[in-house]
């Protein structure tokens, strides 16, 4: 598969807006992609409005490749867009980077406190209380967890699972179906900046596999 014309979609994670991707965004281009970030409302908006609203765009773009890189909740937005609508696949590969697909220990922990549930927003309480979707082998995902443990997560949850990326457990990023998974020493929003997972992201939309450096 190559980069041409290929579109990709990069879809941020919450408390955040579209220019939290700009640096992989600008990255992606340069290799050649038309790159897009997609801005949501993670706190007002549920999960399944988010899906919607994200097919609609990605339908809109009239690409003929179409790929999806999530972080975080970005993440959740686009597998529940893909469990709903199979066909805004486009055709393209999905890399999630630290998407707690599995379930959000820490936000569980969050919740528990009064003004919680507000923070975590309509979103990522629609995803911890529904059922998970789970065919995914369909598609040509790529996840990429983080090892480095220092983040928001260990402040309200000092019994977050490690190995974790300060936030999200290595654990709770495995997807069902996925493709390949690789753990990169970084943490949580330092994805966001990291040439290692930027090099990553590359490697998985051009060949459909990470790559393994010595």
């Amino acid at each position: 598969m190559t980069t041409g014309q290929d579109t990709v979609v990069l879809v941020h994670g919450l408390w955040v807006h579209g220019l939290a991707m700009e640096l992989q965004r600008f990255a992606l281009a340069r290799l050649g992609y038309h790159a897009v970030a997609y801005s949501y409302h993670p706190v007002r908006h549920d999960l399944t409005e988010n899906a919607e609203r994200l097919a609609l765009y990605a339908y809109s773009l009239r690409a003929p490749v179409v790929h999806f890189v999530g972080h975080s909740l970005g993440g959740l937005v686009i597998l529940k867009m893909l469990a709903r609508e199979p066909g805004t696949g486009g055709g393209g590969r999905i890399v999630l980077e630290g998407v707690p697909y599995r379930g959000s220990h820490a936000a569980q922990q969050l919740a528990r406190v009064p003004i919680g549930q507000s923070l975590l927003g309509r979103s990522m309480r629609e995803w911890l209380a529904s059922e998970r979707p789970a065919d995914f082998a369909r598609f040509e995902i790529g996840v990429i967890a983080g090892s480095f443990g220092l983040g928001l997560g260990r402040l309200v949850d000092r019994d977050l699972p490690q190995p974790s990326d300060g936030v999200v457990s290595v654990e709770e990023t495995r997807v069902p179906g996925m493709r390949d998974h690789i753990v990169l020493a970084v943490n949580h929003s330092g994805m966001l900046i990291s040439p290692a997972v930027i090099r990553q992201i590359a490697a998985f939309l051009r060949e459909g596999a990470f790559v393994r450096e010595r």
